[in-house]
């Protein structure tokens, strides 16, 4: 639906997109289409990416600046240089699809500034694309369906429709279908992330060779399904475990590593996000992220996060 004949425009929207944390991630089957069956918690976190657009008559341009936002340390080069700023950026290529899929006319010019982290399982590039998606439809005065731009957030990454609902929700198939889930209480976390980086590819494979049973599998599912019939906490939800936990290979000793000095720092329950890299640790009730901080023993970066209600927060000018 477009806005009414005669409505202004906004001749600039910026979108706030938040990282998200998987609370907990079961890989199961390998599906015929190739991907993999999983369920999976979706938490949104304040971590976020900003991303302005302003319309244009035609074409669409990118630029992309980064921006510290760590507790403690930085991102080395390596990690930044990861983020495309040309055409296969999610950015561009939602923006496109938007265009497309809708028959809209114009262009539009992006600047994005990246605080969540690259290759961390944090969902940043999801987030961006959702943002994408979001800005192009205000810029042109269109109230697409929720349903509709899920679909269309599908089409981008598994992740994206995610970015888009925001919150809590338990996903299942490749993550993109969604139920919304209510998590309890305050949610604080700390996330660490290390320089070494994890192939989501190669996880996928190792867990191929692996092999884990059917009865895993179910239980897994089965305990998914409870979260969603009442409030759950983080500690709760944490049970699930991290299928990529047990394929990590040659990293395992560093993960290891990383989570004793987390948990010697004052966190509880460290679990990797996502296929990783990141790994995050709940934040005790009465304990600082300054505690925390000081504490911690290692060179990894790391961030302070709380639970986010939304996963988009668009302004319009």
């Amino acid at each position: 639906m477009t806005a009414p004949a005669g409505a202004s425009l906004p001749r600039r929207v910026t979108v706030t997109a938040c990282a998200k944390l998987n609370l907990g991630l079961a890989v199961g089957p390998l599906r015929a289409d190739g991907f993999h069956e999983l369920v999976t918690l979706f938490q949104s976190v304040t971590l976020a990416d900003t991303l302005v657009a302003e319309r244009t008559k035609r074409g669409f341009s990118l630029r992309v600046r980064h921006e510290e936002a760590a507790l403690r340390g930085r991102q080395g080069a390596a990690a930044r240089g990861v983020v495309p700023a040309g055409a296969d950026n999610l950015v561009l290529r939602a923006a496109r699809r938007v265009h497309e899929a809708l028959g809209l006319g114009g262009g539009a010019r992006f600047t994005l500034t990246k605080r969540i982290p690259a290759q961390a399982g944090m969902g940043g590039g999801s987030a961006d694309a959702a943002a994408a998606i979001v800005a192009v439809l205000a810029l042109r005065g269109v109230r697409l369906p929720l349903a509709d731009r899920l679909a269309l957030g599908a089409e981008l990454g598994s992740d994206v429709p995610f970015a888009l609902l925001g919150g809590t929700a338990i996903g299942r198939g490749r993550g993109e279908a969604l139920t919304p889930a209510r998590l309890a209480g305050r949610f604080r976390a700390v996330v660490a992330v290390p320089e070494w980086r994890i192939s989501t590819a190669e996880a996928f494979a190792r867990i191929d060779e692996v092999n884990y049973g059917l009865t895993l599998w179910n239980r897994q599912r089965r305990f998914a399904t409870s979260l969603e019939r009442k409030e759950v906490t983080a500690l709760h939800a944490l049970r699930l475990g991290n299928t990529f936990q047990e394929v990590l290979g040659q990293q395992k000793d560093k993960f290891d590593s990383l989570c004793a000095r987390l948990r010697a720092a004052g966190l509880v329950k460290p679990h990797l996000t996502g296929s990783g890299s990141g790994v995050f640790g709940l934040v005790p009730d009465g304990v600082s992220l300054r505690e925390i901080t000081g504490r911690f023993t290692g060179t990894e970066t790391l961030y302070g996060v709380r639970g986010s209600a939304k996963g988009l927060r668009l302004r319009k000018q």
